[in-house]
Protein backbone atom coordinates (compact mmCIF):
# COMPACT_ATOMS: atom_id res chain seq x y z
CA UNK A 1 0.00 0.00 0.00
CA UNK A 2 1.40 3.39 -0.98
CA UNK A 3 1.96 6.37 1.27
CA UNK A 4 -1.07 8.28 0.03
CA UNK A 5 -3.34 5.23 0.30
CA UNK A 6 -2.19 4.66 3.90
CA UNK A 7 -3.24 8.20 4.76
CA UNK A 8 -6.88 7.46 3.96
CA UNK A 9 -7.73 3.91 5.07
CA UNK A 10 -6.42 0.57 6.26
CA UNK A 11 -3.76 -0.55 8.73
CA UNK A 12 -0.78 1.73 9.18
CA UNK A 13 1.52 3.32 11.75
CA UNK A 14 0.01 6.80 12.23
CA UNK A 15 3.04 8.32 13.96
CA UNK A 16 5.40 7.22 11.19
CA UNK A 17 3.02 8.49 8.52
CA UNK A 18 2.92 11.83 10.35
CA UNK A 19 6.67 12.18 9.92
CA UNK A 20 8.02 11.01 13.28
CA UNK A 21 11.34 9.34 12.48
CA UNK A 22 12.07 7.59 15.79
CA UNK A 23 8.65 7.38 17.36
CA UNK A 24 8.04 5.13 20.37
CA UNK A 25 5.47 2.36 20.19
CA UNK A 26 1.92 3.57 19.72
CA UNK A 27 0.09 4.05 23.01
CA UNK A 28 -3.57 3.45 23.75
CA UNK A 29 -6.33 2.41 26.14
CA UNK A 30 -8.20 -0.84 26.67
CA UNK A 31 -11.48 -0.26 28.51
CA UNK A 32 -12.96 -3.48 29.91
CA UNK A 33 -16.60 -2.60 30.58
CA UNK A 34 -17.24 -5.97 32.23
CA UNK A 35 -15.42 -4.81 35.38
CA UNK A 36 -16.40 -1.12 35.33
CA UNK A 37 -18.28 -0.22 38.53
CA UNK A 38 -19.38 3.25 37.40
CA UNK A 39 -17.52 5.07 40.18
CA UNK A 40 -16.60 7.97 37.85
CA UNK A 41 -13.13 8.27 39.37
CA UNK A 42 -11.82 8.55 35.80
CA UNK A 43 -14.07 11.56 35.12
CA UNK A 44 -12.85 13.33 38.25
CA UNK A 45 -9.17 12.54 37.66
CA UNK A 46 -9.40 13.76 34.06
CA UNK A 47 -10.99 17.05 35.07
CA UNK A 48 -8.57 17.63 37.94
CA UNK A 49 -5.40 16.91 35.99
CA UNK A 50 -6.39 18.88 32.88
CA UNK A 51 -8.14 21.74 34.70
CA UNK A 52 -11.36 21.18 32.74
CA UNK A 53 -14.28 23.43 33.74
CA UNK A 54 -17.56 22.06 34.99
CA UNK A 55 -20.37 21.58 32.51
CA UNK A 56 -23.25 21.67 34.93
CA UNK A 57 -24.58 19.24 37.53
CA UNK A 58 -28.00 18.57 36.03
CA UNK A 59 -30.06 15.46 36.70
CA UNK A 60 -30.60 13.94 33.26
CA UNK A 61 -33.08 11.25 34.32
CA UNK A 62 -30.97 8.72 32.42
CA UNK A 63 -30.12 6.32 35.25
CA UNK A 64 -27.06 7.64 37.13
CA UNK A 65 -25.60 9.31 34.04
CA UNK A 66 -25.54 13.02 34.91
CA UNK A 67 -22.89 14.05 32.36
CA UNK A 68 -24.70 12.93 29.19
CA UNK A 69 -21.91 12.45 26.70
CA UNK A 70 -18.42 13.50 25.68
CA UNK A 71 -17.73 17.12 24.87
CA UNK A 72 -15.32 20.03 25.15
CA UNK A 73 -15.59 19.98 28.95
CA UNK A 74 -16.16 16.23 29.39
CA UNK A 75 -13.21 14.20 28.11
CA UNK A 76 -14.21 11.04 29.99
CA UNK A 77 -17.85 10.02 30.23
CA UNK A 78 -19.21 7.07 32.22
CA UNK A 79 -22.40 5.73 30.68
CA UNK A 80 -25.06 3.87 32.69
CA UNK A 81 -27.32 1.67 30.56
CA UNK A 82 -30.24 -0.10 32.24
CA UNK A 83 -31.26 -3.43 30.72
CA UNK A 84 -34.09 -5.92 31.24
CA UNK A 85 -33.84 -9.71 31.09
CA UNK A 86 -35.02 -9.70 27.46
CA UNK A 87 -32.30 -7.26 26.40
CA UNK A 88 -29.64 -9.30 28.23
CA UNK A 89 -30.71 -12.47 26.41
CA UNK A 90 -30.73 -10.60 23.08
CA UNK A 91 -27.18 -9.40 23.76
CA UNK A 92 -26.13 -12.97 24.54
CA UNK A 93 -27.62 -14.23 21.27
CA UNK A 94 -26.03 -11.49 19.13
CA UNK A 95 -22.66 -12.16 20.74
CA UNK A 96 -23.01 -15.87 20.03
CA UNK A 97 -23.68 -15.11 16.37
CA UNK A 98 -20.41 -13.16 16.24
CA UNK A 99 -18.61 -16.08 17.84
CA UNK A 100 -20.16 -18.47 15.34
CA UNK A 101 -18.68 -16.30 12.57
CA UNK A 102 -15.27 -16.72 14.12
CA UNK A 103 -15.12 -13.28 15.76
CA UNK A 104 -13.36 -12.51 17.94
CA UNK A 105 -10.73 -15.24 17.84
CA UNK A 106 -7.45 -15.75 19.64
CA UNK A 107 -4.75 -18.17 18.51
CA UNK A 108 -4.97 -20.90 15.92
CA UNK A 109 -8.45 -22.11 14.91
CA UNK A 110 -9.47 -25.37 16.48
CA UNK A 111 -11.85 -28.09 15.38
CA UNK A 112 -15.38 -27.53 16.67
CA UNK A 113 -16.53 -29.80 19.48
CA UNK A 114 -19.82 -31.50 18.73
CA UNK A 115 -21.89 -32.03 21.85
CA UNK A 116 -24.32 -34.92 22.11
CA UNK A 117 -27.81 -33.77 22.99
CA UNK A 118 -30.80 -35.69 24.13
CA UNK A 119 -33.68 -36.03 21.67
CA UNK A 120 -36.01 -33.05 21.65
CA UNK A 121 -38.82 -35.24 22.93
CA UNK A 122 -36.86 -35.92 26.14
CA UNK A 123 -35.99 -32.28 26.84
CA UNK A 124 -38.54 -30.72 29.11
CA UNK A 125 -37.36 -27.13 28.81
CA UNK A 126 -34.52 -25.66 26.82
CA UNK A 127 -31.85 -24.24 29.14
CA UNK A 128 -31.65 -20.45 29.11
CA UNK A 129 -28.49 -18.63 28.15
CA UNK A 130 -25.78 -18.33 30.76
CA UNK A 131 -26.25 -15.09 32.62
CA UNK A 132 -25.11 -12.78 35.35
CA UNK A 133 -25.81 -14.44 38.67
CA UNK A 134 -22.08 -13.94 39.27
CA UNK A 135 -19.87 -11.16 37.95
CA UNK A 136 -17.32 -12.06 35.26
CA UNK A 137 -13.94 -13.06 36.61
CA UNK A 138 -11.40 -10.23 36.86
CA UNK A 139 -8.22 -10.23 34.83
CA UNK A 140 -5.26 -12.36 35.82
CA UNK A 141 -3.65 -11.23 39.04
CA UNK A 142 -6.73 -9.37 40.28
CA UNK A 143 -8.74 -12.08 42.00
CA UNK A 144 -9.82 -15.71 41.58
CA UNK A 145 -11.39 -16.90 38.34
CA UNK A 146 -15.10 -17.63 38.32
CA UNK A 147 -14.53 -21.19 37.17
CA UNK A 148 -12.14 -21.82 40.09
CA UNK A 149 -14.65 -20.53 42.64
CA UNK A 150 -17.42 -22.65 41.19
CA UNK A 151 -15.19 -25.72 41.05
CA UNK A 152 -14.56 -25.25 44.77
CA UNK A 153 -18.30 -25.13 45.39
CA UNK A 154 -18.88 -28.27 43.36
CA UNK A 155 -16.25 -30.05 45.44
CA UNK A 156 -18.23 -29.23 48.57
CA UNK A 157 -15.99 -26.57 50.10
CA UNK A 158 -18.26 -23.89 51.51
CA UNK A 159 -21.98 -23.36 51.22
CA UNK A 160 -23.32 -22.70 47.73
CA UNK A 161 -24.31 -19.06 47.33
CA UNK A 162 -27.92 -18.24 46.69
CA UNK A 163 -28.98 -16.85 43.33
CA UNK A 164 -32.13 -14.93 42.40
CA UNK A 165 -35.17 -16.40 44.09
CA UNK A 166 -33.06 -18.51 46.45
CA UNK A 167 -31.74 -20.79 43.69
CA UNK A 168 -28.40 -22.30 44.60
CA UNK A 169 -25.44 -21.85 42.27
CA UNK A 170 -22.87 -24.59 41.87
CA UNK A 171 -23.25 -28.29 42.58
CA UNK A 172 -25.37 -30.66 40.52
CA UNK A 173 -27.45 -28.77 37.93
CA UNK A 174 -29.94 -31.61 37.87
CA UNK A 175 -30.97 -30.89 41.46
CA UNK A 176 -32.36 -27.48 40.52
CA UNK A 177 -35.07 -26.29 38.20
CA UNK A 178 -34.66 -25.14 34.63
CA UNK A 179 -36.37 -22.56 32.50
CA UNK A 180 -36.11 -18.78 32.75
CA UNK A 181 -34.00 -17.84 35.74
CA UNK A 182 -32.58 -21.34 36.18
CA UNK A 183 -28.85 -22.09 36.00
CA UNK A 184 -27.07 -23.89 33.23
CA UNK A 185 -23.69 -25.44 32.60
CA UNK A 186 -21.29 -23.45 30.44
CA UNK A 187 -19.37 -24.97 27.54
CA UNK A 188 -16.20 -25.41 29.59
CA UNK A 189 -17.89 -27.21 32.46
CA UNK A 190 -18.14 -24.17 34.75
CA UNK A 191 -21.47 -23.01 36.14
CA UNK A 192 -22.77 -19.51 35.47
CA UNK A 193 -25.67 -18.03 37.38
CA UNK A 194 -29.15 -17.17 36.20
CA UNK A 195 -29.99 -14.30 33.89
CA UNK A 196 -31.11 -11.47 36.18
CA UNK A 197 -34.25 -9.42 35.70
CA UNK A 198 -32.18 -6.23 35.49
CA UNK A 199 -28.61 -5.06 35.07
CA UNK A 200 -26.55 -1.94 34.47
CA UNK A 201 -23.97 -1.69 31.75
CA UNK A 202 -21.30 0.80 32.75
CA UNK A 203 -18.70 2.06 30.33
CA UNK A 204 -16.13 4.85 30.49
CA UNK A 205 -16.06 6.42 27.04
CA UNK A 206 -13.20 8.54 25.71
CA UNK A 207 -11.70 9.87 22.47
CA UNK A 208 -10.80 6.97 20.19
CA UNK A 209 -7.54 8.48 18.81
CA UNK A 210 -8.34 6.89 15.45
CA UNK A 211 -5.68 5.61 13.10
CA UNK A 212 -7.35 7.70 10.39
CA UNK A 213 -8.77 10.62 12.35
CA UNK A 214 -11.41 12.63 10.53
CA UNK A 215 -10.93 15.62 12.84
CA UNK A 216 -7.22 15.73 12.05
CA UNK A 217 -7.74 15.35 8.30
CA UNK A 218 -10.09 18.32 7.95
CA UNK A 219 -8.38 20.80 10.30
CA UNK A 220 -7.36 23.80 8.14
CA UNK A 221 -4.99 25.43 10.65
CA UNK A 222 -2.89 22.52 11.89
CA UNK A 223 -4.30 22.92 15.39
CA UNK A 224 -4.79 19.15 15.52
CA UNK A 225 -1.63 17.12 15.20
CA UNK A 226 -0.51 13.50 15.45
CA UNK A 227 1.84 13.01 18.38
CA UNK A 228 4.82 10.65 18.43
CA UNK A 229 2.68 8.27 20.53
CA UNK A 230 0.10 7.95 17.74
CA UNK A 231 -2.47 10.07 19.58
CA UNK A 232 -4.39 13.10 18.28
CA UNK A 233 -3.87 16.33 20.23
CA UNK A 234 -5.46 19.81 19.98
CA UNK A 235 -3.29 22.93 20.18
CA UNK A 236 -5.72 25.43 21.66
CA UNK A 237 -3.59 28.47 20.76
CA UNK A 238 -3.74 27.60 17.03
CA UNK A 239 -7.41 26.54 16.76
CA UNK A 240 -9.59 29.21 15.10
CA UNK A 241 -12.87 27.62 16.19
CA UNK A 242 -14.08 26.84 12.66
CA UNK A 243 -15.75 23.62 13.84
CA UNK A 244 -14.85 21.48 10.82
CA UNK A 245 -13.48 18.81 13.16
CA UNK A 246 -16.79 18.60 15.03
CA UNK A 247 -18.66 17.35 11.99
CA UNK A 248 -15.79 15.16 10.80
CA UNK A 249 -15.58 13.01 13.95
CA UNK A 250 -17.72 9.87 13.45
CA UNK A 251 -17.95 9.40 17.24
CA UNK A 252 -19.12 12.90 18.20
CA UNK A 253 -16.17 13.30 20.57
CA UNK A 254 -14.71 16.72 19.81
CA UNK A 255 -16.65 19.95 20.43
CA UNK A 256 -16.07 23.67 20.82
CA UNK A 257 -16.21 24.92 24.38
CA UNK A 258 -18.95 27.43 25.19
CA UNK A 259 -19.18 30.09 27.88
CA UNK A 260 -21.88 27.98 29.54
CA UNK A 261 -19.10 25.99 31.23
CA UNK A 262 -18.48 26.75 34.90
CA UNK A 263 -14.97 27.78 35.88
CA UNK A 264 -13.08 25.87 38.56
CA UNK A 265 -10.48 28.63 38.87
CA UNK A 266 -10.31 31.30 41.53
CA UNK A 267 -10.66 34.07 38.96
CA UNK A 268 -13.79 32.43 37.41
CA UNK A 269 -12.09 32.37 34.00
CA UNK A 270 -13.21 29.65 31.57
CA UNK A 271 -10.25 28.84 29.29
CA UNK A 272 -10.44 28.14 25.56
CA UNK A 273 -14.01 29.31 24.94
CA UNK A 274 -14.89 28.79 21.28
CA UNK A 275 -11.96 26.42 20.82
CA UNK A 276 -12.25 22.71 19.96
CA UNK A 277 -11.33 20.48 22.90
CA UNK A 278 -11.07 16.74 23.57
CA UNK A 279 -8.97 14.08 25.32
CA UNK A 280 -5.23 14.30 24.63
CA UNK A 281 -4.51 10.92 26.25
CA UNK A 282 -2.62 13.07 28.78
CA UNK A 283 0.06 14.04 26.26
CA UNK A 284 1.95 15.98 28.93
CA UNK A 285 2.10 12.89 31.15
CA UNK A 286 3.14 10.61 28.29
CA UNK A 287 6.02 12.96 27.56
CA UNK A 288 7.34 12.12 31.05
CA UNK A 289 6.63 8.37 30.86
CA UNK A 290 3.61 8.65 33.15
CA UNK A 291 0.27 6.86 32.93
CA UNK A 292 -2.78 8.94 31.92
CA UNK A 293 -4.71 10.20 34.93
CA UNK A 294 -7.88 8.20 34.22
CA UNK A 295 -6.06 4.87 33.92
CA UNK A 296 -3.95 5.53 36.98
CA UNK A 297 -6.95 6.29 39.16
CA UNK A 298 -9.26 3.46 37.98
CA UNK A 299 -9.80 1.22 41.05
CA UNK A 300 -10.83 -1.92 39.12
CA UNK A 301 -8.28 -1.69 36.26
CA UNK A 302 -11.23 -1.38 33.88
CA UNK A 303 -9.16 1.29 32.10
CA UNK A 304 -5.82 -0.13 31.06
CA UNK A 305 -3.01 1.77 29.39
CA UNK A 306 0.00 0.55 27.42
CA UNK A 307 1.28 0.00 23.93
CA UNK A 308 -1.51 -0.37 21.39
CA UNK A 309 -0.47 -3.88 20.36
CA UNK A 310 -0.42 -5.04 23.97
CA UNK A 311 -3.84 -3.52 24.62
CA UNK A 312 -5.37 -5.30 21.61
CA UNK A 313 -3.79 -8.62 22.66
CA UNK A 314 -5.06 -8.18 26.22
CA UNK A 315 -8.54 -7.34 24.93
CA UNK A 316 -8.69 -10.44 22.72
CA UNK A 317 -7.53 -12.68 25.56
CA UNK A 318 -10.15 -11.18 27.88
CA UNK A 319 -12.95 -11.79 25.37
CA UNK A 320 -11.83 -15.39 24.96
CA UNK A 321 -11.84 -15.81 28.74
CA UNK A 322 -15.37 -14.46 29.07
CA UNK A 323 -16.62 -16.64 26.22
CA UNK A 324 -15.15 -19.72 27.88
CA UNK A 325 -17.06 -18.82 31.05
CA UNK A 326 -20.34 -18.52 29.15
CA UNK A 327 -20.54 -14.74 28.70
CA UNK A 328 -20.91 -14.89 24.94
CA UNK A 329 -22.11 -11.30 24.61
CA UNK A 330 -18.54 -10.02 25.15
CA UNK A 331 -17.13 -8.45 21.99
CA UNK A 332 -14.42 -5.99 20.96
CA UNK A 333 -14.88 -2.51 19.53
CA UNK A 334 -12.14 -0.59 17.74
CA UNK A 335 -9.71 -3.50 17.39
CA UNK A 336 -10.32 -4.06 13.66
CA UNK A 337 -7.62 -2.21 11.74
CA UNK A 338 -9.58 -2.66 8.50
CA UNK A 339 -12.68 -0.76 9.62
CA UNK A 340 -13.64 2.73 8.46
CA UNK A 341 -11.11 4.49 10.70
CA UNK A 342 -8.27 1.96 10.50
CA UNK A 343 -8.88 0.80 14.06
CA UNK A 344 -8.80 3.01 17.14
CA UNK A 345 -6.19 3.76 19.75
CA UNK A 346 -8.85 3.24 22.43
CA UNK A 347 -10.16 -0.34 22.33
CA UNK A 348 -13.30 -1.39 24.20
CA UNK A 349 -14.76 -4.67 25.43
CA UNK A 350 -18.54 -4.36 25.21
CA UNK A 351 -21.31 -6.55 26.59
CA UNK A 352 -23.90 -5.58 23.98
CA UNK A 353 -24.20 -3.98 20.56
CA UNK A 354 -22.22 -0.74 20.10
CA UNK A 355 -25.42 1.25 19.61
CA UNK A 356 -26.47 0.39 23.17
CA UNK A 357 -23.45 2.36 24.40
CA UNK A 358 -24.05 5.22 21.99
CA UNK A 359 -21.26 4.12 19.65
CA UNK A 360 -21.62 3.91 15.85
CA UNK A 361 -21.62 0.28 14.62
CA UNK A 362 -19.50 1.07 11.55
CA UNK A 363 -17.58 4.32 12.04
CA UNK A 364 -15.99 5.84 8.97
CA UNK A 365 -13.62 8.77 8.52
CA UNK A 366 -15.03 11.27 5.98
CA UNK A 367 -11.79 11.11 4.00
CA UNK A 368 -11.90 7.34 3.49
CA UNK A 369 -13.80 7.59 0.22
CA UNK A 370 -11.79 10.44 -1.28
CA UNK A 371 -10.32 8.23 -4.07
CA UNK A 372 -13.81 7.11 -5.09
CA UNK A 373 -15.05 10.69 -5.01
CA UNK A 374 -12.16 11.91 -7.18
CA UNK A 375 -12.70 9.06 -9.63
CA UNK A 376 -16.39 9.85 -9.86
CA UNK A 377 -15.62 13.55 -10.36
CA UNK A 378 -13.07 12.66 -13.04
CA UNK A 379 -15.52 10.46 -14.90
CA UNK A 380 -18.19 13.16 -14.68
CA UNK A 381 -15.73 15.74 -15.98
CA UNK A 382 -14.71 13.56 -18.90
CA UNK A 383 -18.35 12.89 -19.68
CA UNK A 384 -19.07 16.61 -19.67
CA UNK A 385 -16.12 17.32 -21.98
CA UNK A 386 -17.29 14.53 -24.28
CA UNK A 387 -20.79 15.96 -24.41
CA UNK A 388 -19.45 19.43 -25.21
CA UNK A 389 -17.21 18.00 -27.96
CA UNK A 390 -20.10 16.04 -29.52
CA UNK A 391 -22.31 19.12 -29.37
CA UNK A 392 -19.61 21.23 -31.01
CA UNK A 393 -18.95 18.69 -33.78
CA UNK A 394 -22.69 18.26 -34.35
CA UNK A 395 -23.22 22.01 -34.70
CA UNK A 396 -20.44 22.24 -37.32
CA UNK A 397 -21.94 19.49 -39.45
Amino acid sequence: MGYLARQLSGATDPARDAGWQEAPERKGFFTDTSICIGCKACEVACKEWNGIPLDGLAITGNSYDNTGDLGASMWRHVAFVEQSRERIEAARESGQRLADLGMPAVGEPTSPVVEERAPASLETTAPPPAGYGTLPAPIEGHGPALTDMLATLRDGAGAPPQGPGGVERGGDPGSRGSGPGGPRTSTNGGMVGAVPDFRWLMSSDVCKHCTHAGCLDVCPTGALFRSEHGTVVVQADICNGCGYCVGACPFGVIERRTDASVSVRADDHVPNVGVAQKCTLCYDRLSHDQTPACAQTCPTTSIKFGTHDDMVATAKARVAQLHEQGFTEARLYGANEHDGVGGTGSVFLLLDEPEVYGLPPDPEAPTKRLPEMFRAAGVAGLGLLGAVAISFVGSRT
